[in-house]
């Protein structure tokens, strides 16, 4: 998430920078979408549109005709708003408490005080508020989807032994670029629709071949979160990359361009943009935590369960037993043991409360961190570097598993919501 946070600055001072310039008459506003209860207006559209632009032209990507942008900013608006009203139905919220810390991040990665760092937002023409609302935004979204899909994944043992028993012929440590296309499709798509999907996926596949820039494609074409990033993810190993992408990527050259790829989600095009030689790491970094965990649901909630925990906190700090305090309250199975989590590898627990772990010293308490499962306080006891063993390779195998299934499932998961939310298109009809 702090990648994002930092991407997010860089992107955000360059749009509130622009608009310190000169404006034109602004037209009329009308309604461009209607989404659940929600709508999205023509002007926000515009502003968005702008962003993209700049984003774009930064990165020197050739710019796609403005009605195909426009179009394809409106449905990542429509998707965008689909997840906000869903967060705010099932009462996913970020307090100011959360916002603070996360900002207090930002300006640390970029060796600033918070004030330096408000000091410099206003300097660049950006509105501390504003830019407090945008990050709140990014954490929803992050937090959404660790708990309807992250926190949902099972890698089950018969599955990490099979990857164990294969992993020799799966590209040993080589790690691939990869830049992708998703045309997604409804959940009820019609033969109908999915002929006009394939045709449009072709369309791009034969352009992205003739050699055009791949990054235009993506932003022409996709309907995936990252199309105006280039499609890219990043530098990945093939045991983390969906299946679909790997058994793909396994037959390109650097620069090549696959089929077309057919999903539950729509049609998929890959490009391997490089290759390189990758090595495992010959040891890792295990922590011994413990933590009380308070549960978030219909009866307990979040302001209920960090003002508990505040309470737990308090006297732990004044001198009671973690162990006792934990047996108490801590609502999950390590209650029995004193809180107690044993060794955990990185990517063993949930990314909000690994971040927070990590950030401890042996003996340090913890202030209320939240995370899909509710509210904890954690304490590590203790520090190790291990060498890879089985339990390692098990436990890397695992995360491998839980990565390569990721990315369909929360694509499955926006399809879904998707196609259960009231949507009226009115750039469409036009």
């Amino acid at each position: 998430m702090q990648k994002t946070f930092a991407i997010l600055f860089v992107f955000m001072c360059s749009l509130f920078a622009s608009s310190v310039q000169a404006q034109e008459p602004v037209e009329a506003d009308y309604i461009v979408a209607v989404v659940g209860d929600g709508v999205i207006t023509r002007n926000e559209l515009r502003a968005r549109l702008a962003v993209a632009l700049k984003q774009l032209e930064r990165q020197g990507t050739p710019l796609p005709p403005q009605d195909v942008l426009e179009r394809q900013m409106l449905e990542r608006m429509i998707m965008d708003s689909a997840q906000f009203a869903y967060a705010k139905e099932s009462g996913l919220r970020i307090d100011d408490v959360q916002l603070d810390q996360a900002i207090g991040r930002i300006a640390a990665n970029n060796n600033m005080s918070l004030a330096q760092f408000r000091a410099a937002l206003q300097k660049d023409g950006i509105g501390y508020s504003e830019f407090r609302e945008e990050i709140r935004g990014e954490m929803i979204m992050a937090r959404l989807r660790e708990r309807e899909v992250e926190s949902r994944l099972v890698v089950s043992d018969s599955e990490i032994d099979n990857y164990l028993a294969n992993q020799a012929a799966s590209g040993g440590g080589d790690e691939y670029r990869l830049a992708h296309i998703l045309l997604r499709a409804p959940e009820s798509v019609t033969p109908e629709q999915l002929a006009k999907l394939r045709q449009r996926g072709e369309q791009a596949q034969a352009r992205a071949r003739a050699g055009e820039n791949f990054a235009e494609l993506t932003a022409v074409y996709s309907d995936a979160p990252d199309a105006l990033q280039g499609g890219e993810l990043g530098w990945r190993k093939l045991d983390r990359l969906p299946q679909l992408y790997a058994e793909a990527a396994a037959r390109l050259q650097a620069g090549g361009v696959s089929d077309l790829l057919r999903s539950s989600a729509g049609f998929h095009i890959v490009k391997l943009l490089d290759k390189r030689g990758g090595n495992a790491p010959a040891s890792v970094m295990q922590t011994n935590a413990r933590h009380v965990l308070i549960r978030v649901n219909e009866v307990v909630s979040e302001a209920d369960a960090r003002h508990r925990l505040e309470a737990v906190r308090e006297r732990i700090v004044n001198g009671m037993d973690f162990a006792e305090q934990a047996r108490l309250f801590s609502q999950d199975g390590s209650a029995a043991k004193g809180g107690d989590l044993g060794w955990l590898n990185p990517g063993d627990t949930v990314p909000d409360f690994e971040r927070a772990m990590d950030a401890l010293k042996p003996g340090e308490l913890s202030p209320v961190v939240q995370s899909p499962f509710g509210m904890h306080l954690i304490q590590v006891i203790e520090r190790r570097e291990r060498d890879v063993s089985a339990e390692r390779q098990r436990s890397v195998a695992r995360q491998a598993i839980r990565e390569r299934k990721l990315d369909d499932a929360y694509q499955d998961w926006l399809r879904q919501l998707r196609d259960r939310t009231y949507v009226e298109n009115r750039l469409e009809q036009q």
